[in-house]
């Protein structure tokens, strides 16, 4: 459970040859997330939704994410954990980034100001009160913001099994350039019958947390929404799954086999 919201943004974070489509998403999308520990122990939940608003006069999607522990784990490592991205409507890059976590008893809280223009990040430490300002990439992405941005702006049509696409982020303090592998189609059982997925490996720091470069596998829904549906985690201790269980407010078609 730990980092979930996390492990969802950056699982989307991936950047090739993009053609502009039409938008995937719309103000009132909600998803909910259940994930169970090692197969079978409950973990968790976590939620993503998306608002219409404005920041400083601009016109901006307010996106929500939140995760918690549940049942016999919350007793044992209880996590509460929310995160928030603001970006623009138009094009997509973040101009306001919030992690609030407490994760067994470990918290951050900070707040991130992205100048778009400038190339730079205004990053506030909120539980040490401090404020330093750090130089980024171009157009660069919170962990939030990137699934947003690339369900809106990924051509996925002309994607070959093999292809390994890159994205720049910025999380916490740090700059850093994500890899991720497409590793072809698949039709899936899931709460809501059989869909339609494109699966994905993503590169992640072997370590503490996961077991391998390679522990993560996603599967995201091969239509106009690309929605996240099921994600697997091989931990340095056990493995986590995340399933989607809920959804509501999709702006387009569902396609889904009974069959």
């Amino acid at each position: 459970m730990k980092n979930i919201l996390l492990i969802i943004g950056v699982l989307f974070c991936m950047q090739t040859s993009f053609a502009q489509k039409k938008s995937a998403f719309k103000d009132g999308e909600w998803f909910k997330f259940e994930m169970s520990y090692s197969g079978f122990l409950k973990a968790g939940n976590a939620t993503l939704s998306v608002d219409e608003t404005t920041l400083n006069g601009k016109p901006v999607y307010h996106v929500t994410g939140k995760g918690w522990t549940t049942g016999a784990i919350k007793w044992v490592f209880k996590v509460k954990d929310k995160y928030e991205s603001y970006f623009d409507k138009e094009t997509g890059v973040p101009y306001k980034f919030i992690r609030k976590i407490d994760e067994g008893g470990h918290t951050k809280d900070i707040e991130i100001a992205f100048d778009q223009v400038k190339q730079e990040a205004l990053v506030e430490n909120k539980k040490y009160k401090t404020k330093k300002t750090v130089a980024t990439e171009p157009n660069v992405q919170d962990m939030v913001s990137a699934f947003y941005y690339l369900r809106n702006n990924y051509d996925t049509d002309n994607i070959r099994v093999g292809d390994v696409v890159e994205l720049d982020m910025f999380f916490d303090e740090e700059n850093f350039g994500f890899k991720l592998k497409f590793l072809g189609r698949e039709t899936i059982e899931t709460e809501f019958g059989k869909i339609k997925t494109l699966r994905f490996r993503p590169y992640v720091m072997a370590g503490r947390v996961f077991k391998e470069q390679e522990s993560l596998t996603l599967w995201v829904s091969a239509d106009e929404n690309k929605i996240p549906l099921k994600i697997k985690a091989d931990l340095a201790v056990g493995s986590l799954r995340a399933d989607l269980v809920e959804f509501k407010g999709l702006k387009h078609y569902f396609p889904i086999q009974f069959d």
